[in-house]
């Protein structure tokens, strides 16, 4: 997630040359819409190699590119402060650990104006109001019906070294996940680059050629005989539906995620109103206090009620 408010640095690769500038910069910003990201490259504020252009600039090896992205515009106004069901997991002065209920979108956006995690937030810490840009303490982010674990910066300095730390990979992230075919090997690693589908704009693919860095590790729990299989899953990068699109990439996408292949067939006798994946733990060190943290959020209900049925009428123990 990219903060508003923000500037972003980028070098083009020699895989990279000759692409136009605003299609780049939608596969490096892919949480900007094509018609934003077009009127900041026409107010100037991208500048490639110091100087304004035209979004169908075409791009040169080595060429910098600095984005600066603006502040929510006034006319979007304040996010309201506004009571919404999450669990706390821990909180101190510096940050909270929280645990998002599936179906809780994370940040007011088209559609969603309220109602989200950041109105909740701003409801229980009214000091993450004082915060800079439009989505206060969140230093990551979940899909909509992706359960479980969440990270908050409740002061801006804590923000800033939370943000290095996810941006180092100094944060370790594991979920567990209900998949709908097992894959053959009990382990594996899936380094293939994300971006944007080329056809279809609210999904993301692998794309070999233009993709950003993505690598997941998985490692299967347990096998059922119609197929499933339990996973759990660490992943090393943070790309936009990184598990669910590898996953999918390998034919073992996550059970009830019919964006990518894992709608259930009632033969399978389970069903599941979203895509079946839970974040679990986090581990981190402390930035204020230098401690070692790990923090664990519990399956969510329906994972739990959909694992118990699996080993009741599908085990192969």
């Amino acid at each position: 997630m990219v903060p508003a408010g923000s500037a972003q640095s980028f070098h083009v690769q020699l895989q990279d040359a000759g692409m136009r500038l605003d299609h780049y910069l939608v596969r490096c910003l892919p949480e900007q819409s094509r018609s934003s990201l077009d009127r900041l490259i026409r107010s100037g504020a991208v500048l490639v190699n110091g100087g304004a252009v035209k979004p169908g600039c075409k791009l040169r090896a080595g060429d910098s590119i600095a984005v600066t992205l603006p502040d929510a515009p006034a006319a979007e106004g304040r996010i309201e402060p506004q009571p919404v069901d999450f669990h706390i997991i821990h909180e101190d002065e510096h940050l909270a650990v929280i645990s998002k209920p599936p179906g809780l979108v994370v940040h007011p956006a088209a559609g969603h104006a309220d109602g989200t995690l950041v109105n909740g937030l701003l409801h229980r810490y009214g000091e993450l109001d004082l915060l800079d840009g439009e989505r206060p303490g969140l230093v990551h982010r979940l899909d909509k019906d992706t359960s479980g674990i969440m990270l908050a910066a409740r002061t801006e300095a804590m923000h800033r070294l939370l943000s290095a730390a996810f941006k180092e990979r100094h944060i370790r992230k594991t979920y567990h996940a209900l998949l709908l075919r097992s894959p053959a090997a009990s382990t594996g690693r899936i380094d293939a680059p994300i971006g944007r589908h080329p056809v279809s704009r609210q999904k993301m693919a692998v794309r070999q050629r233009d993709g950003r860095p993505a690598v997941t590790n998985w490692r299967v729990l347990e096998r059922f005989s119609n197929g499933c299989c339990f996973a759990e899953i660490n992943i090393e990068t943070g790309r936009t539906h990184q598990i669910r699109v590898h996953m999918a990439s390998i034919g073992a996408p996550v059970a009830g995620d019919s964006l990518y292949g894992g709608k259930i067939d009632s033969s399978l006798g389970l069903t599941a109103e979203r895509q079946l994946l839970h974040a679990s733990v986090l581990a981190f060190t402390h930035p204020a206090t230098g401690q070692a943290c790990r923090f664990t959020a519990p399956l969510w209900p329906d994972i739990e009620t959909a694992l118990a049925l699996l080993r009741e009428q599908f085990s192969l123990a």
